[in-house]
C-alpha cells in the first residue's frame, strides 16, 4: 500500500474499509425495495449478476491506483456492486432454503465463504509476497469475474421455486 500508494498509510486503508462499508450501506435498502417489489426472481438475478461483475473488476482497477483517492473510489465502486449483489443473493438463497434445515443450510452458506476467504488470503499473501499485488489483482480478478459469470449456471434453477409462502401462527405448546 505505501509503495504503490502516494500517501498510502493505513489510515488510508481504513477509510478505504469505511467508504465500502457507507457505499454498500446507502445502495443495499432502496435496491432491496425495488426488487421486492416483484414476484419474480429475475430482477433479484440480474441484480445479483450486476453487483457481482462489478465486484469482479474492482481487483483490476487496483492495478491502476497510484493515489489515495483512486483507492477511495475503487472501495467506492465495490460498495455499490456489493449493494446491488448482496440482497438477491440472500433472497435467492433464502426463497431456496429447505424447511426445517434454515440453520445447517445458513451455515454451510457461511462456512463456504468463510473458509473460501481464509484460502485466498493465504494463498493471496503468499502470492502477493512471491509475485507483487498486481499478480495478485489479475488473478483475484479473473476469479471473480469468472465466479460472477457462474451464476449464469442457476438462472433456469430460481425460476422454478413457487411465490412467497404465507407464514402460519404457532399453535403455542402442545398440551
Amino acid at each position: 500500500m505505501t509503495k504503490q500508494i502516494t500517501g498510502g498509510s493505513l489510515a488510508v486503508v481504513g477509510f478505504a474499509a469505511a467508504i465500502f462499508q457507507i457505499f454498500k450501506s446507502i445502495i443495499q435498502i432502496p435496491v432491496a425495495r425495488v426488487l421486492d417489489k416483484t414476484k419474480s426472481q429475475n430482477d433479484d438475478f440480474y441484480s445479483m449478476l450486476f453487483g457481482s461483475l462489478i465486484v469482479g473488476i474492482v481487483p483490476f482497477l487496483y492495478i491502476f491506483a497510484t493515489e489515495s483517492y483512486h483507492v477511495y473510489i475503487i472501495q467506492a465502486i465495490y460498495g455499490i456492486g456489493a449493494g446491488f449483489s448482496i440482497p438477491p443473493w440472500f433472497a435467492i438463497f433464502s426463497k431456496h432454503l429447505d424447511k426445517l434445515h434454515e440453520n445447517i443450510e445458513w451455515s454451510m452458506e457461511s462456512i463456504g465463504i468463510g473458509i473460501s476467504g481464509a484460502v485466498a488470503a493465504a494463498v493471496g499473501g503468499i502470492l502477493a509476497q512471491k509475485f507483487g499485488f498486481n499478480f495478485v489483482f489479475i488473478i483475484g480478478g479473473i476469479v471473480a469475474v469468472f465466479g460472477a459469470l457462474q451464476q449464469i449456471r442457476i438462472f433456469d434453477d430460481i425460476k422454478k421455486k413457487i411465490g412467497r409462502v404465507k407464514p402460519v401462527p404457532d399453535r403455542g405448546p402442545e398440551t
